[in-house]
C-alpha cells in the first residue's frame, strides 16, 4: 500500500556534496580582574551560665555588624548565616553536667572597595573572639568579562572555520548551528576560594589599632566555548 503522505527525511549531519558543512569549535580564555572580594566572619562566646553566653555573643555579633555597615558602600552586601549555641558536657563523672556552653554566629560580607578590604579584615579580627576567613575573589554573574568571552568564542569559531574553507579554495556559505555548551568556568563561592589569606583569630582587642592588611586581588580566568557548523560554497577540488 503506497503512503499518501511522504516521511519526514531525516537531516544529514554532515551535509551534502552540494552543501558541505564544517564543524568547528571556538573558545576564549580571559584573564581579568576581581570585581567583588567576600570574607567569612565567626563571632564566638563561651561561658558557663547559658544567659551569659547568649549576651556576650549578642553582643560580639552586633559590634561586628555594626563595623562592617560602618564602611557604606564599600560593602555591596552582608547577611548572617548559621548560627550555634550548645553545651559543653563534662567528661567524666555520671549524669549530663553542662562545662560550658559555646555560642558561634557566622557572617558574610561582600565587598567592591579593595582598599577598605585590608582595613575591614584586621579591624574585624582585632574584635574579640572573632576569626576572619577570606578573601574570595569573584566576579559578578552578569560581569561584562563573561560577555566578552563569549564573543570572542564565537568571532574564533568563525575564523577557524573561515580557514577551513579558505584552505579548499572556497568561501563559507551560512552559518546552520551555533551551541553555547558552557559560557565560563569560574568557581562559585566557597567550592574554589582562589588566593585566600590566612584565617585569623584573636582573643581580644589590643591597646594599639592593628595595621591594615595589603591585599593583592587574584586575576580571575574566564573560559567560553561554542560549537559552530557553517554550510560553504562547494570546492573544486579537482
Amino acid at each position: 500500500m503506497t503512503p499518501t503522505t511522504e516521511e519526514p527525511q531525516p537531516s544529514l549531519p554532515y551535509g551534502t556534496p552540494e552543501a558541505p558543512r564544517i564543524a568547528v569549535r571556538g573558545e576564549a580564555h580571559l584573564e581579568v580582574d576581581p570585581e567583588i572580594a567576600r570574607i567569612g566572619i565567626t563571632v564566638a562566646a563561651r561561658g558557663t551560665d547559658r544567659r551569659e553566653a547568649l549576651t556576650d555573643l549578642t553582643r560580639r555579633n552586633t559590634t561586628a555588624l555594626d563595623l562592617i555597615k560602618s564602611y557604606g558602600d564599600a560593602v555591596e552586601h552582608v547577611e548572617t548565616g548559621t548560627y550555634s549555641i550548645s553545651p559543653e558536657l563534662t567528661k567524666h563523672g555520671r549524669g549530663e553536667r553542662i562545662r560550658a556552653y559555646h555560642g558561634r554566629v557566622h557572617i558574610t560580607a561582600e565587598l567592591t572597595d579593595f582598599t577598605a578590604l585590608g582595613e575591614l579584615t584586621t579591624r574585624l579580627a582585632d574584635l574579640d573572639l572573632t576569626r576572619v576567613d577570606g578573601p574570595w575573589w569573584d566576579l559578578r554573574p552578569d560581569s561584562p568579562a563573561h560577555r566578552q568571552a563569549r564573543q570572542q568564542a564565537v568571532h574564533e569559531a568563525v575564523q577557524r572555520a573561515r580557514e577551513y574553507a579558505e584552505a579548499l579554495g572556497t568561501t563559507l556559505a551560512a552559518l546552520v548551528e551555533l551551541a553555547d555548551i558552557g559560557a565560563e568556568n569560574t568557581p562559585p563561592y566557597p567550592a574554589a576560594p582562589g588566593r585566600a589569606m590566612r584565617s585569623m583569630s584573636f582573643a581580644g582587642a589590643t591597646p594599639e589599632e592593628a595595621p591594615a592588611l595589603d591585599l593583592e586581588p587574584q586575576r580571575q580566568h574566564v573560559h567560553a566555548q561554542v560549537n559552530a557548523r557553517f554550510t560553504m560554497t562547494p570546492p573544486q577540488l579537482l
